[in-house]
Protein backbone atom coordinates (compact mmCIF):
# COMPACT_ATOMS: atom_id res chain seq x y z
CA UNK A 1 0.00 0.00 0.00
CA UNK A 2 0.91 3.32 -0.67
CA UNK A 3 0.11 7.19 -0.22
CA UNK A 4 -0.04 9.98 -2.74
CA UNK A 5 1.10 13.05 -1.43
CA UNK A 6 -0.60 15.34 -3.63
CA UNK A 7 0.76 19.12 -2.14
CA UNK A 8 3.16 20.55 -0.71
CA UNK A 9 4.06 23.70 1.44
CA UNK A 10 7.04 24.79 3.11
CA UNK A 11 8.64 27.62 5.20
CA UNK A 12 12.23 27.81 6.65
CA UNK A 13 15.27 30.21 7.00
CA UNK A 14 16.30 29.52 3.20
CA UNK A 15 13.27 29.95 1.43
CA UNK A 16 9.50 30.56 1.75
CA UNK A 17 8.07 27.99 -0.94
CA UNK A 18 9.33 24.13 -1.05
CA UNK A 19 10.96 25.07 -4.65
CA UNK A 20 12.65 27.73 -3.37
CA UNK A 21 14.06 26.04 -0.45
CA UNK A 22 15.34 23.08 -2.64
CA UNK A 23 16.94 25.58 -4.93
CA UNK A 24 19.18 27.08 -2.11
CA UNK A 25 19.37 23.97 -1.00
CA UNK A 26 20.95 22.56 -4.26
CA UNK A 27 22.78 25.38 -4.44
CA UNK A 28 24.70 25.56 -1.37
CA UNK A 29 22.84 28.52 0.38
CA UNK A 30 22.61 28.36 4.10
CA UNK A 31 20.50 30.30 5.94
CA UNK A 32 22.75 30.57 9.37
CA UNK A 33 23.14 34.23 10.66
CA UNK A 34 23.76 36.02 13.80
CA UNK A 35 20.61 35.91 16.68
CA UNK A 36 18.21 38.71 15.94
CA UNK A 37 17.02 38.43 19.04
CA UNK A 38 17.51 37.68 22.85
CA UNK A 39 19.93 38.75 24.87
CA UNK A 40 23.56 37.35 23.41
CA UNK A 41 25.81 38.16 26.63
CA UNK A 42 24.13 35.51 27.85
CA UNK A 43 24.84 32.98 25.48
CA UNK A 44 27.75 31.26 24.47
CA UNK A 45 26.22 31.12 21.02
CA UNK A 46 25.62 33.83 18.72
CA UNK A 47 24.56 32.16 15.73
CA UNK A 48 21.19 30.63 14.61
CA UNK A 49 19.03 29.59 10.98
CA UNK A 50 16.06 32.38 11.90
CA UNK A 51 13.61 32.99 9.61
CA UNK A 52 14.28 37.01 9.49
CA UNK A 53 10.56 38.17 8.99
CA UNK A 54 9.75 40.53 12.13
CA UNK A 55 8.04 43.52 11.50
CA UNK A 56 10.37 45.28 13.73
CA UNK A 57 14.45 43.93 13.66
CA UNK A 58 15.36 43.26 16.85
CA UNK A 59 12.66 42.65 18.26
CA UNK A 60 10.70 39.51 19.07
CA UNK A 61 6.50 39.02 18.35
CA UNK A 62 4.37 35.94 19.63
CA UNK A 63 2.58 33.61 17.16
CA UNK A 64 5.36 32.79 14.36
CA UNK A 65 5.28 29.34 14.67
CA UNK A 66 1.20 29.31 14.11
CA UNK A 67 1.90 32.28 11.29
CA UNK A 68 4.20 29.89 9.03
CA UNK A 69 1.73 26.46 10.16
CA UNK A 70 -1.20 29.04 8.55
CA UNK A 71 1.18 29.67 5.75
CA UNK A 72 2.06 26.12 4.82
CA UNK A 73 -0.84 24.77 5.16
CA UNK A 74 -2.42 27.14 2.69
CA UNK A 75 0.35 26.42 0.21
CA UNK A 76 0.10 22.52 0.32
CA UNK A 77 -3.91 22.60 0.25
CA UNK A 78 -3.28 25.35 -3.24
CA UNK A 79 -0.44 22.66 -4.47
CA UNK A 80 -3.29 20.03 -4.19
CA UNK A 81 -6.19 21.71 -5.77
CA UNK A 82 -7.66 21.09 -2.89
CA UNK A 83 -10.34 23.29 -1.06
CA UNK A 84 -9.50 25.11 2.32
CA UNK A 85 -12.71 23.71 3.85
CA UNK A 86 -10.71 21.40 6.22
CA UNK A 87 -13.73 20.57 8.19
CA UNK A 88 -13.79 16.77 7.42
CA UNK A 89 -10.07 16.19 7.14
CA UNK A 90 -7.72 15.40 9.52
CA UNK A 91 -5.26 18.05 10.72
CA UNK A 92 -2.03 16.07 12.07
CA UNK A 93 0.83 18.72 13.47
CA UNK A 94 4.66 17.90 14.99
CA UNK A 95 6.36 20.65 16.64
CA UNK A 96 9.04 20.13 19.82
CA UNK A 97 8.15 23.64 21.20
CA UNK A 98 4.59 24.30 20.07
CA UNK A 99 4.16 28.15 20.91
CA UNK A 100 6.54 28.21 23.96
CA UNK A 101 8.26 31.73 22.61
CA UNK A 102 4.55 33.49 22.89
CA UNK A 103 4.46 31.88 26.35
CA UNK A 104 8.03 33.52 27.01
CA UNK A 105 7.49 36.79 25.41
CA UNK A 106 4.08 37.34 27.79
CA UNK A 107 6.05 36.53 30.65
CA UNK A 108 8.68 38.58 29.83
CA UNK A 109 7.65 41.19 28.11
CA UNK A 110 4.10 41.44 28.65
CA UNK A 111 2.90 40.71 25.58
CA UNK A 112 -0.88 39.94 24.82
CA UNK A 113 -1.29 36.49 24.76
CA UNK A 114 -4.82 34.26 25.04
CA UNK A 115 -3.94 30.86 25.83
CA UNK A 116 -6.29 29.29 23.36
CA UNK A 117 -3.79 30.49 21.17
CA UNK A 118 -0.84 28.09 22.22
CA UNK A 119 -2.87 25.40 20.60
CA UNK A 120 -2.67 24.93 16.78
CA UNK A 121 -6.00 23.79 16.78
CA UNK A 122 -7.19 26.86 17.64
CA UNK A 123 -6.00 28.61 14.63
CA UNK A 124 -6.31 25.84 11.92
CA UNK A 125 -10.36 25.88 13.15
CA UNK A 126 -10.38 29.80 12.26
CA UNK A 127 -8.58 29.47 8.90
CA UNK A 128 -9.41 26.61 7.93
CA UNK A 129 -12.99 25.61 9.72
CA UNK A 130 -10.34 22.21 10.80
CA UNK A 131 -12.22 20.47 13.50
CA UNK A 132 -10.29 17.34 13.89
CA UNK A 133 -6.63 18.45 14.96
CA UNK A 134 -4.20 16.74 16.59
CA UNK A 135 -1.02 17.95 17.88
CA UNK A 136 2.27 15.23 18.40
CA UNK A 137 5.48 16.27 20.51
CA UNK A 138 7.44 13.62 19.46
CA UNK A 139 10.68 15.77 19.92
CA UNK A 140 12.89 15.76 16.61
CA UNK A 141 10.81 12.72 15.38
CA UNK A 142 7.02 14.53 15.79
CA UNK A 143 6.21 15.47 12.04
CA UNK A 144 6.97 11.66 10.70
CA UNK A 145 5.04 10.46 13.83
CA UNK A 146 2.41 12.51 13.18
CA UNK A 147 2.87 10.68 9.02
CA UNK A 148 2.68 7.43 10.60
CA UNK A 149 -0.72 8.34 12.69
CA UNK A 150 -2.19 10.11 8.66
CA UNK A 151 -1.27 7.05 6.77
CA UNK A 152 -3.21 4.40 8.99
CA UNK A 153 -5.97 6.85 9.77
CA UNK A 154 -5.91 6.77 5.64
CA UNK A 155 -5.44 2.74 6.31
CA UNK A 156 -7.80 2.47 8.30
CA UNK A 157 -10.57 4.21 6.57
CA UNK A 158 -11.14 6.51 8.94
CA UNK A 159 -10.34 9.65 5.95
CA UNK A 160 -9.63 9.63 2.28
CA UNK A 161 -7.36 12.91 2.47
CA UNK A 162 -5.06 14.03 5.29
CA UNK A 163 -2.94 16.96 5.88
CA UNK A 164 0.69 16.39 7.71
CA UNK A 165 2.50 18.99 9.30
CA UNK A 166 5.86 20.41 11.40
CA UNK A 167 6.46 23.92 13.22
CA UNK A 168 8.42 25.57 15.43
CA UNK A 169 9.87 28.30 16.65
CA UNK A 170 13.22 29.26 18.01
CA UNK A 171 12.40 29.54 21.84
CA UNK A 172 14.70 31.34 24.15
CA UNK A 173 14.69 28.85 27.19
CA UNK A 174 14.66 26.10 24.06
CA UNK A 175 18.23 27.77 23.03
CA UNK A 176 19.43 28.60 25.90
CA UNK A 177 19.07 25.04 27.59
CA UNK A 178 20.92 23.44 24.36
CA UNK A 179 23.82 26.30 24.91
CA UNK A 180 24.11 25.03 28.50
CA UNK A 181 24.36 21.65 28.09
CA UNK A 182 26.66 21.33 24.56
CA UNK A 183 30.07 20.75 25.57
CA UNK A 184 31.62 23.21 22.91
CA UNK A 185 30.42 26.33 21.16
CA UNK A 186 29.39 25.50 17.62
CA UNK A 187 29.19 28.27 14.87
CA UNK A 188 27.83 26.37 12.33
CA UNK A 189 25.69 23.11 12.31
CA UNK A 190 28.16 20.82 10.56
CA UNK A 191 27.03 17.06 10.04
CA UNK A 192 29.80 14.53 9.63
CA UNK A 193 32.36 16.45 9.61
CA UNK A 194 35.06 16.43 11.79
CA UNK A 195 34.66 19.95 12.86
CA UNK A 196 31.20 19.14 14.00
CA UNK A 197 30.91 20.82 17.64
CA UNK A 198 27.33 20.32 18.29
CA UNK A 199 23.47 21.43 16.74
CA UNK A 200 22.27 24.99 16.27
CA UNK A 201 18.36 25.53 16.14
CA UNK A 202 16.42 27.00 12.73
CA UNK A 203 12.66 27.32 12.51
CA UNK A 204 10.12 27.28 10.10
CA UNK A 205 7.08 24.99 9.23
CA UNK A 206 6.01 22.41 6.56
CA UNK A 207 2.77 20.69 5.45
CA UNK A 208 1.91 18.01 2.87
CA UNK A 209 -1.97 17.02 1.84
CA UNK A 210 -1.61 12.88 1.75
CA UNK A 211 -4.12 10.78 0.02
CA UNK A 212 -5.50 7.35 -0.63
CA UNK A 213 -5.33 8.01 -4.12
CA UNK A 214 -4.85 11.14 -6.50
CA UNK A 215 -8.08 12.21 -8.66
CA UNK A 216 -7.54 11.50 -11.98
CA UNK A 217 -5.70 14.27 -14.02
CA UNK A 218 -4.16 15.39 -10.66
CA UNK A 219 -0.38 15.69 -10.19
CA UNK A 220 1.52 13.49 -7.44
CA UNK A 221 4.70 14.54 -6.11
CA UNK A 222 5.55 11.31 -4.58
CA UNK A 223 3.95 8.36 -2.58
CA UNK A 224 4.86 7.52 0.64
CA UNK A 225 5.33 3.66 0.75
CA UNK A 226 6.13 3.66 4.43
CA UNK A 227 6.61 4.80 7.83
CA UNK A 228 7.85 3.34 10.63
CA UNK A 229 8.19 4.42 14.59
CA UNK A 230 9.75 3.14 17.55
CA UNK A 231 10.81 4.48 21.23
CA UNK A 232 13.58 3.23 22.06
CA UNK A 233 14.06 4.71 25.49
CA UNK A 234 17.62 4.20 25.67
CA UNK A 235 18.64 7.10 27.26
CA UNK A 236 17.48 10.54 27.42
CA UNK A 237 19.76 12.03 25.13
CA UNK A 238 22.52 9.42 23.70
CA UNK A 239 20.90 7.55 20.58
CA UNK A 240 20.88 4.14 20.43
CA UNK A 241 21.83 2.09 17.65
CA UNK A 242 19.96 -1.01 18.16
CA UNK A 243 17.04 1.41 18.28
CA UNK A 244 17.67 3.20 14.84
CA UNK A 245 18.24 -0.19 13.41
CA UNK A 246 14.77 -2.12 14.53
CA UNK A 247 13.02 1.47 13.17
CA UNK A 248 15.01 1.06 9.61
CA UNK A 249 13.58 -2.70 9.25
CA UNK A 250 10.49 -1.91 10.20
CA UNK A 251 10.36 1.20 7.46
CA UNK A 252 11.96 -1.42 5.19
CA UNK A 253 9.76 -4.28 5.74
CA UNK A 254 6.31 -2.28 5.72
CA UNK A 255 7.17 -0.87 2.34
CA UNK A 256 8.58 -4.55 0.79
CA UNK A 257 12.02 -3.41 0.04
CA UNK A 258 15.50 -3.73 0.80
CA UNK A 259 17.96 -1.52 1.49
CA UNK A 260 19.67 -2.20 -2.02
CA UNK A 261 16.56 -0.61 -3.54
CA UNK A 262 17.29 2.76 -2.03
CA UNK A 263 18.81 5.51 -3.77
CA UNK A 264 18.72 8.14 -1.71
CA UNK A 265 19.51 9.07 2.25
CA UNK A 266 18.16 12.24 3.69
CA UNK A 267 19.97 12.00 6.64
CA UNK A 268 18.94 13.08 10.38
CA UNK A 269 22.34 14.73 10.70
CA UNK A 270 22.32 16.72 13.51
CA UNK A 271 25.66 18.02 13.64
CA UNK A 272 26.05 16.48 17.19
CA UNK A 273 29.29 13.88 17.17
CA UNK A 274 27.46 11.09 19.48
CA UNK A 275 24.73 11.58 17.02
CA UNK A 276 26.44 12.05 13.81
CA UNK A 277 28.78 8.67 14.67
CA UNK A 278 25.79 6.68 15.51
CA UNK A 279 23.66 7.12 12.87
CA UNK A 280 26.58 6.76 10.08
CA UNK A 281 27.96 3.75 11.96
CA UNK A 282 24.26 2.65 11.39
CA UNK A 283 24.22 3.39 8.38
CA UNK A 284 27.51 1.48 7.20
CA UNK A 285 26.54 -1.21 8.24
CA UNK A 286 23.13 -1.00 7.20
CA UNK A 287 24.44 -0.08 3.51
CA UNK A 288 27.54 -2.06 2.99
CA UNK A 289 29.62 -1.89 0.14
CA UNK A 290 30.71 1.46 -2.18
CA UNK A 291 27.77 1.49 -4.08
CA UNK A 292 25.02 2.30 -1.68
CA UNK A 293 22.45 5.11 -2.02
CA UNK A 294 23.74 8.86 -1.89
CA UNK A 295 22.96 10.97 1.05
CA UNK A 296 22.61 14.15 2.35
CA UNK A 297 21.31 16.17 5.28
CA UNK A 298 19.70 19.53 4.85
CA UNK A 299 20.32 20.66 8.71
CA UNK A 300 23.82 21.63 7.31
CA UNK A 301 21.29 24.84 5.56
CA UNK A 302 18.52 25.36 7.43
CA UNK A 303 19.96 24.03 11.29
CA UNK A 304 17.61 21.87 13.31
CA UNK A 305 13.99 22.73 12.51
CA UNK A 306 12.85 20.63 15.24
CA UNK A 307 9.57 18.76 15.33
CA UNK A 308 9.29 19.83 11.44
CA UNK A 309 12.94 18.06 10.50
CA UNK A 310 11.49 14.75 8.98
CA UNK A 311 8.85 16.37 6.82
CA UNK A 312 11.13 18.98 5.81
CA UNK A 313 13.60 16.07 4.55
CA UNK A 314 10.57 14.42 3.43
CA UNK A 315 9.50 17.24 1.07
CA UNK A 316 13.29 17.56 -0.44
CA UNK A 317 13.21 14.21 -0.93
CA UNK A 318 10.13 14.48 -2.96
CA UNK A 319 11.76 16.74 -5.08
CA UNK A 320 15.19 15.24 -5.40
CA UNK A 321 12.93 12.02 -6.98
CA UNK A 322 11.45 14.21 -9.26
CA UNK A 323 14.39 15.76 -10.82
CA UNK A 324 17.40 13.60 -10.25
CA UNK A 325 19.26 16.26 -7.98
CA UNK A 326 20.58 15.87 -4.43
CA UNK A 327 21.62 18.84 -2.22
CA UNK A 328 25.34 18.64 -0.81
CA UNK A 329 25.94 18.62 2.66
CA UNK A 330 27.16 21.96 3.44
CA UNK A 331 30.51 22.45 5.31
CA UNK A 332 31.71 19.03 4.89
CA UNK A 333 35.44 18.89 4.27
CA UNK A 334 37.06 15.79 6.52
CA UNK A 335 34.22 13.13 7.23
CA UNK A 336 34.41 11.70 10.61
CA UNK A 337 35.72 8.35 10.76
CA UNK A 338 32.32 6.53 10.89
CA UNK A 339 31.46 7.81 7.77
CA UNK A 340 34.13 7.00 5.40
CA UNK A 341 32.14 4.24 3.53
CA UNK A 342 28.97 6.52 3.03
CA UNK A 343 28.33 8.11 -0.43
CA UNK A 344 27.84 11.64 1.09
CA UNK A 345 26.98 14.27 -1.31
CA UNK A 346 29.40 17.33 -0.73
CA UNK A 347 30.88 20.33 -2.82
CA UNK A 348 28.02 20.88 -5.06
CA UNK A 349 24.66 18.75 -5.96
CA UNK A 350 24.58 15.91 -7.24
CA UNK A 351 22.31 14.37 -10.29
CA UNK A 352 20.99 10.92 -10.40
CA UNK A 353 17.95 8.84 -11.15
CA UNK A 354 16.21 8.25 -8.18
CA UNK A 355 13.33 6.24 -7.33
CA UNK A 356 13.03 5.12 -3.80
CA UNK A 357 14.29 7.65 -0.69
CA UNK A 358 14.89 7.07 2.92
CA UNK A 359 14.19 9.72 5.53
CA UNK A 360 15.59 9.52 9.24
CA UNK A 361 14.59 11.83 12.02
CA UNK A 362 15.83 10.54 15.90
CA UNK A 363 14.96 12.35 19.21
CA UNK A 364 15.90 12.86 22.54
CA UNK A 365 14.47 9.66 24.55
CA UNK A 366 15.42 7.18 21.41
CA UNK A 367 11.97 8.64 19.89
CA UNK A 368 12.84 7.00 15.94
CA UNK A 369 11.07 7.55 12.72
CA UNK A 370 11.76 6.56 8.96
CA UNK A 371 9.63 6.79 6.00
CA UNK A 372 10.39 5.24 2.74
CA UNK A 373 9.56 7.76 -0.11
CA UNK A 374 8.56 6.52 -4.22
CA UNK A 375 8.74 8.72 -6.96
CA UNK A 376 5.42 9.16 -8.73
CA UNK A 377 6.54 8.08 -12.09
Amino acid sequence: MSWDITGMGAVACVGDTPSRIFDALCAGRGGLRPLEVFDHDKYRARQAYEISDRAVPGTDEPGRATRWLIASVEQALADAGHGEDLADVPVLVGTTLQEQRSAELWWRHGAPLDPASLHFGTALRERFGATRTYTFANACAAALYALAMGTDLIGLGEADTVVVAGTDSIGESAYGTLDRVQNEVPDALRPFDRSHRGMLMGEGAVAVVLTRAAAPGRAVHARVRSVGINCDAFHSTAPDPEGITRVLREAHRRAEVTPEDVDLVMLHGSGTPKNDSTEAAVLSRFFPGDDGPLMTAVKSMTGHTLGGSGLLSLVVAAIALRRGQVPPVLGLTDPIEEAAGLRLVRDRAATADLTLAQIDAFGFGGINAAAILEAAR
